[in-house]
């Protein structure tokens, strides 16, 4: 629901969370879609780690990814650690 509310279905960098530590951090054309698909429709490594919180920020198409490299650098996300290398996470 805080998605929903929240977060524009517009281009940008996203991350999700719990208590403990970043789990992912991503980028795509759409945040809302992206962001509700991850937390409506989980993959198994997202049920193992149960998000419970997430953030966004939006970016240009040019500069989603550098940010998103970025982010991923300083905050060491658990998730992106096994997918090095994709662009995108389903």
């Amino acid at each position: 629901m805080s998605v929903d509310k929240n977060v524009p279905a517009a281009s940008g960098v996203y991350g999700l969370s719990n208590a403990s530590h970043w789990i992912y951090v991503g980028e795509a054309a759409n945040i809302h879609a992206e962001l509700f698909k991850h937390l409506q429709h989980p993959n198994t490594f997202l049920k193992g780690h149960c998000p419970s919180g997430f953030t966004y920020e939006l970016s240009s198409e040019e500069d989603r990814a550098d940010r998103r490299n970025q982010l991923v650098s300083e905050l060491d996300p658990i998730g992106n650690r096994l997918v090095s290398g994709r662009a995108n996470w389903s």
